[in-house]
């Protein structure tokens, strides 16, 4: 049974559908990318996925329950965890107080504690008590990616983690993400770096106007094919649209 399952899922903005017939699987322990241009859908889908967006048809089945009505802070507690676009820290509280909070509304008894993420993200560390709005982009995004962990969850959504930042940040970021890929975690990555989500991702899926144009194992995908449903180029057609 796969741990995720989104099933013929479309999402709207008023009258715009950003998110068109999408469906994909995640298995326990995968690291799935979604790529595409600037207003593809992949942070539409990632929103409807964590609950923040609800969704105009479809579903969203997590371990084998159907969550899609469900409200978000309860998928939280059943184990889906978003690192939003942007961060939204809370700006006036230190590192360690943005984790207790995020802590305290999670799922109980798991690994995941306040010295356990700071061991994660050795950057964290010494700015323990530092307030949110005195960090850096990077040392952001590690202190929310920490924030998310510390609801213990089975699924990590990540959502551009690396937008906004230098290239010496995001390599640290993806640093400290390496722990978790290399502990089985589950992750769902937005990314716009090609490369970097082939690197990091098991599977690739390439969004073009809210639909699915590609999908396959990273290792197979060639560059060019990839690129070509990026773009729209080429004979890459989005499902359901006429050949």
């Amino acid at each position: 049974m796969s741990l995720l399952s989104v099933e013929n899922l479309d999402v709207r903005h008023g009258l715009l559908k950003a998110v068109r017939d999408v469906s994909f699987e995640v298995g326990e322990g995968e690291i799935l990318a979604l790529v595409g241009a600037n207003g593809a859908g992949k942070t539409t889908l990632m929103r409807a996925i964590a609950g923040a967006h609800r969704p105009a048809s479809g579903r969203v089945v997590f371990e084998g329950a159907d969550v899609t009505a469900m409200p978000a802070h309860r998928r939280v507690r059943a184990g889906l965890a978003l690192v939003p676009e942007g961060r939204r820290l809370f700006p006036d509280m230190t590192v360690e107080e943005n984790l207790i909070v995020a802590g305290a509304n999670g799922r109980r008894g798991g690994a995941w504690k306040v010295d356990t993420v700071l061991e994660a993200f050795p950057i964290l560390k010494p700015l323990r008590f530092k307030r949110a709005a005195t960090l850096s982009g990077g040392e952001q995004q590690a202190c929310a990616i920490g924030r998310a962990l510390m609801t213990n969850p089975r699924l990590l959504l990540l959502d551009e983690v690396s937008l906004g930042l230098s290239p010496i940040a995001v390599e640290g970021v993806y640093r400290s993400l390496h722990t978790l890929i290399d502990g089985g975690a589950t992750i769902v990555l937005v990314e716009q770096d090609l490369a970097r989500a082939r690197k990091v991702a098991q599977r690739i899926i390439c969004m073009l106007e809210g639909r699915m144009v590609l999908e396959g194992p990273a290792d197979r995908l060639t560059s060019r094919e990839i690129t070509e449903a990026y773009f729209g180029l080429g004979r890459v057609q989005p499902k359901g649209a006429p050949a």
